[in-house]
């Protein structure tokens, strides 16, 4: 089992701790994190881009002018597509461009990027992080004792003063355990984990 060190937010080590091999030492497949990270993306996108057609625009349904006889082309109402402010013919219908993988797939990616980061030795863990007020000065000390720049921080629980103190700082997120994902883990460099959210995150990971 791999053994990490366990610091406060001083920075000092304070105790050690494993995590569980079957979560955080798995063999990583770029393509296999590739496709949940697109998936992820895919979810995100609006998807808005959307046309009126002929019967879905306002307007009369009378015949503008007689068949035959006038010496002009056919025409029927005024939403016809030829005619402008009409409706459209092939436009979009707002798309929708989520999918799901299987959930076997899912888990075993977010182990694979749990794994990496243990690889390149970007995982932190803490024994906690409580401040005592909501004030992001206080929060930015804790980073810069730790040197952590570009983070993601994950609780085992809400804690709404940390959520809050970090919402302002750029390249920073706070994450509970049940909300951990693939495209996260790998957008920030180091992964900062308090020390109940492991338990949690290898109790869903197993289950």
């Amino acid at each position: 089992m791999p053994v990490v060190d366990v610091q406060n937010i001083e920075g000092q080590q304070i105790a050690q701790t494993q995590l569980a091999d079957d979560v955080f030492d798995v063999p990583v497949k770029t393509s296999v994190l590739h496709e949940i990270v697109t998936m992820q993306l895919a979810g995100r996108r609006a998807a808005t881009a959307t046309v009126r057609h002929r019967s879905e625009v306002q307007g009369s349904g009378k015949k503008l002018f007689r068949q035959k006889g006038t010496g002009r082309a056919r025409r029927g109402d005024v939403k016809s597509p030829l005619l402008r402010g009409g409706g459209v013919v092939f436009g979009p219908d707002g798309r929708n461009y989520t999918y799901r993988p299987p959930k076997k797939v899912r888990k075993l990616a977010l182990k694979m990027a749990l794994s990496s980061k243990l690889q390149d030795k970007a995982i932190v863990v803490l024994d906690r992080f409580e401040l005592e007020e909501v004030k992001t000065g206080t929060f930015v000390g804790v980073l810069k004792a730790l040197s952590l720049d570009s983070v993601l921080i994950v609780t085992e629980k809400k804690n709404e003063k940390l959520e809050l103190s970090s919402r302002n700082v750029p390249k920073v997120k706070v994450l509970r355990s049940e909300g951990l994902n693939v495209y996260d883990v790998l957008k920030y460099r180091t992964l900062v984990l308090l020390e109940p959210a492991v338990k949690n995150i290898e109790g869903r990971l197993r289950a």
